[in-house]
């Protein structure tokens, strides 16, 4: 996938965010994300509570432009291990806060935990797809629930009624900072093959999911956000091309297909 682009959906810096369309930066599969890191919202969605959601987390960084810190967003899967995009864990450990339990970021209350160490897939950037990592709680979450994976490389059949969440970018839609969830369908592989044909969109290893003519999407500062399907980690918020534009659904890390390698970080 060298030399083809993708329009990663994590929170820019001040400058790259005046260049950027719509707010994604364009970066090199193999590249690491623009200084600042990456920014993705809901559009098109509706306020959610972390209350029905605890195992979504907010991933904040020392290092992101937005007052509240927001960066990304990840899943707890156990109680000190949270799973986001590969392209959200190019900082260092310490410079990274999980923020469980907050509707509004810009409010106090929740749980928060420090980084200590992360994984990310080590092929993400060499080849499509691989935009996944997972990163070890300093302080566990305990009596949180969390999120299964999803094991069957078959649950992306086209129209499953998948939801994504996070505390990204609005575009005007809603509120900033603030928890919300949209229902977005899976459109099946043919549909992004055909979207993303330039962008290298990998059918092995990605869920494209949305809306054919736009208007509900994830999108900056969504990235590494969960999108949940039978109450399971379905997906991982990765890229696309602007938010909620006809014709360009959101584009998701599979998790079935990286389901071993992430269990095995979880479990270690």
């Amino acid at each position: 996938m060298t030399g083809k682009f993708q329009l990663v959906r994590a929170v820019l810096a001040a400058g790259a965010l005046a260049t950027a369309s719509l707010g994604a930066v364009a970066v090199t599969a193999s590249a690491a994300p623009a200084p600042g890191g990456p920014q993705t919202r809901i559009v098109g969605g509706e306020l959610a509570k972390t209350a029905d959601a605890p195992w979504a987390i907010a991933l904040n960084n020392s290092n992101s432009p937005v007052p509240s810190g927001q960066y990304c967003g990840a899943t707890l899967v156990a109680p000190t291990k949270i799973v986001t995009a590969a392209h959200c864990a190019t900082e260092a450990a310490g410079t990274y806060t999980a923020v469980q339990g907050r509707d509004k970021l810009s409010d106090s209350g929740g749980q928060t935990s420090k980084i200590t160490s992360i994984w990310a897939d080590p092929d993400y950037g060499k080849e499509g797809g691989h935009d996944v990592a997972v990163m070890t709680l300093a302080t566990p979450f305990e009596g949180v629930e969390t999120l299964a994976l999803e094991t069957d490389t078959a649950a992306d059949a086209e129209g499953a009624q998948s939801t994504v969440y996070g505390w990204g970018s609005t575009e005007g839609t809603g509120p900033a900072d603030t928890f919300q969830k949209v229902l977005v369908p899976v459109l099946g592989d043919a549909f992004c093959e055909s979207a993303y044909a330039s962008e290298g969109f990998t059918a092995n290893g990605e869920i494209c999911a949305g809306y054919e003519d736009g208007g509900k999407d994830s999108c900056q500062g969504d990235s590494g956000g969960p999108l949940v399907l039978n109450g399971r980690l379905f997906g991982v918020v990765s890229w696309g091309v602007g938010c909620a534009d006809a014709g360009n659904p959101g584009v998701y890390a599979e998790v079935a297909t990286y389901a071993a390698q992430l269990q095995a970080q979880i479990d270690s």
